[in-house]
């Protein structure tokens, strides 16, 4: 019996499997129907003419940030000057937006940021949570609405006397470079700065970070970026399976754990504190206090894994912006001795007959040339290059319907030098920021911030007359999340 029955399994087994290929075959050949005009629609748009099967055209862009930033600005002056197309991947399109008529379509809207498998933002999650930066939607904006008190005028106005002081301790050490005369690469000093200025405002964490000389969180935070920036554009290491096996992955996982450690224990520490002493009296609250006492509509408090989100969010963009736009500030200065005497002129006036040079915060309206300059050293080098958004619904940009699913990257990195936007893109012109100059500029030509960097340089400068130092290599941008430069800004300072 077992005999006549074995033809009859053997036939029902081929049977299931012939069914499971023809529905698998059925599959992709309506995914391949689907995909052909979708496909045809994008390649007719301008951008990269070549297509990879396997790739897209991510294999194209270059490893070295000079390289990818090269590639990205010769889209714009060869393909249209508005906007391109690269596959990322062999089925995501992605418009990369560089000019203020298609960027704004997408600043103006509230498109998410892309998530889901290889997607940049998802890549983050590991190290800033759904912190301000990735998360979307409802998640986001209950955050926002519980920060939004950590951001008003009247705490704000109370930093800049923690920024002086930082700048008291910068100074010091800049005093022994100066009298020596070597030259120095000034971004990791502008790092530890910006590091104790965001611990002390945001934490009231009172670390005396410079002094101590511990680049251990700001290394860390680099080795997450770069983790970050290398991954998103790998697609072999997209899974975390395979990514955490390679080295890069390790790194990204050890640092990982270093930033966690550091917000836990900031925050443990402020925890058991307003639990033993209640609402801080005699100071002000901070960004930590806020973030420990807020309660939504429904009177819940944040749970400790968003607060730690928000704390390695704000550790991360909240000073590694500022000491990446810093030395680019003091760079272009450099390279405008014209300008930085104007400046200086400018702070002799401001601070003339006084017994500290402290800037103060009704000081900072009155800085107009300084930030002219500072308005156009971050046109040139803006401290966050590039930016996504996934579309999430038909949209028109520049005259074409775009569907739902496509990847825009808006590339500020290019937008801040377009030719039909900016007269000469690649000068150095603070002028081009007086209200004369701009009233046919739009908008959503520039993004920046200022106070911490008009004080930062506003000190420095009145103090110094800095100059690129002699026979340094040429500067190389990294253009990882955040545009720093691979190998220092190599300046010298003399004193005036």
């Amino acid at each position: 019996m077992t005999l006549k029955w074995l033809p009859v399994q053997a036939n029902t087994g081929s049977m299931i499997v012939a069914g499971l290929v023809t529905v698998v075959v059925t599959y992709l050949l309506v995914k391949i129907i689907k995909f052909i005009p979708y496909f045809r629609f994008f390649q007719a748009l301008p951008g990269v003419s070549s297509y990879s099967l396997i790739f897209g055209n991510i294999h194209m862009i270059p490893k070295d940030g000079e390289g990818r930033i090269a590639f990205c600005r010769e889209l714009m002056d060869n393909h249209h000057g508005k906007y391109a197309r690269i596959w990322w991947g062999p089925f995501w399109p992605n418009l990369v937006v560089y000019h203020p008529e298609t960027v704004k379509v997408i600043l103006k809207s509230s498109e998410p940021k892309p998530r889901g498998f290889g997607q940049s933002y998802e890549l983050a999650i590991p190290w800033i949570g759904e912190g301000l930066i990735v998360s979307n939607g409802a998640t986001w904006a209950r955050a926002r609405r519980l920060l939004t008190p950590a951001f008003h005028f009247d705490v704000l106005k109370h930093y800049v006397e923690v920024y002086n002081q930082a700048v008291d301790t910068l100074i010091e050490k800049l005093d022994k470079l100066a009298d020596s005369g070597e030259s120095f690469d000034v971004c990791p000093m502008i790092t530890l700065c910006t590091l104790e200025i965001i611990l002390k405002c945001a934490m009231s964490y009172d670390v005396d970070v410079q002094r101590q000389g511990n680049l251990e969180y700001a290394r860390a935070v680099n080795e997450l970026l770069e983790g970050w920036s290398t991954r998103s554009r790998t697609p072999y290491i997209w899974p975390d399976c395979i990514f955490y096996l390679t080295p890069s992955g390790r790194r990204f996982l050890k640092s990982c754990n270093y930033v966690h450690n550091v917000a836990e224990e900031i925050i443990d520490k402020r925890r058991q504190l307003l639990e033993k002493e209640g609402q801080p009296e005699g100071r002000r609250l901070d960004f930590l206090d806020i973030l420990l006492m807020a309660r939504d509509e429904d009177g819940h408090p944040m749970t400790t894994l968003e607060i730690r989100n928000e704390v390695d969010t704000f550790m991360f963009a909240g000073h590694d912006t500022t000491a990446a736009g810093v030395p680019w500030i003091l760079y272009t200065l450099a390279q405008s001795p014209e300008y930085q005497a104007k400046v200086q002129a400018e702070l002799d006036a401001v601070l003339h007959g006084r017994d500290t040079h402290h800037i103060q915060w009704s000081d900072l309206a009155n800085l107009q040339t300084l930030q002219l300059c500072i308005k156009e050293s971050l046109r040139l080098y803006p401290p966050v290059p590039f930016t996504m958004r996934e579309l999430t619904q038909p949209t028109e940009i520049d005259g074409k319907t775009i569907p739902p699913g496509t990847l825009i990257t808006t590339a500020i990195v290019n937008l801040h030098r377009n030719s039909l936007v900016w007269q000469d893109p690649d000068v150095f012109w603070p002028e081009r920021f007086l209200p004369e100059n701009l009233k046919d500029v739009d908008s959503f030509s520039f993004n920046f911030a200022l106070n911490e960097e008009k004080v930062l340089i506003a000190r420095i400068l009145h103090r110094y007359k800095v100059e690129l130092a002699p026979d340094a290599a040429a500067v190389q941008r990294s253009a990882t999340v955040i545009l720093k430069s691979d190998n220092g800004i190599w300046l010298r300072f003399k004193r005036r």
